[in-house]
């Protein structure tokens, strides 16, 4: 039973947390792409919308991931459907540990720990700046409901960046944990 739970808790955690790690990772540039050059909206971009898309004066195009309004929406759609479904990971998880009889052992309680850490990083801050920026930029919004006001949405998508390279190196940590085990007796 015990390989049983450890192999539903690892495919959970590569096939739940894996997608929301890298969606949360390539939402910042698209919500960048959505407020280019002006801060405002890219559909109320002239240049953008015109499609003069170039770079820093140097009339070459600028780099920038393709895709838009509908590929924000999408990884913001990823990042919330396998949130949900990452609640697997610490259920197998605990299950497991119960069976290895390491509840207590300090690697696991660690890991809880950065687990819940990264789970509140998710939905309190990643989720809703994710939200925030694609409503301020028009984006799904219900009929009716005005767009939130972004001061500055190229700095808000540096802040998401940045808060979702924690939520990454959270989970960095708990695979290291989970493969090192540092002082179990249950062996590596």
């Amino acid at each position: 039973m015990t390989k049983l739970l450890l192999s539903l808790h690892v495919l959970a955690a590569i096939l739940a947390v894996g997608p929301v790690a890298v969606a949360a990772s390539m939402f910042p540039p698209f919500a960048r792409k959505l407020f280019a050059n002006t801060g405002e909206p890219a559909g109320q971009n002239k240049a953008r919308s015109t499609g003069q898309n170039t770079g820093q004066g140097t009339g070459e195009p600028e780099a920038r991931p393709s895709g838009g309004p509908t590929a924000a929406l999408l990884l913001h759609r990823i990042c919330r459907v396998y949130a949900v479904l990452g609640v697997a990971v610490p259920v197998f998880g605990l299950a497991t540990g119960s069976q290895l009889g390491v509840l207590g052992d300090a690697w696991l309680v660690t890991s809880m720990v950065l687990t819940v850490l990264a789970a509140a990083l998710l939905g309190a801050v990643i989720l809703p700046r994710q939200a925030r920026l694609l409503g301020a930029a028009g984006i799904g919004l219900d009929g009716g409901e005005s767009a939130p006001r972004v001061p500055d949405p190229r700095a808000a998508a540096a802040r998401l960046a940045m808060a979702t390279g924690a939520f990454n190196l959270l989970w960095a940590v708990v695979v290291v944990l989970m493969i090192v085990r540092p002082g179990s007796t249950t062996g590596a």
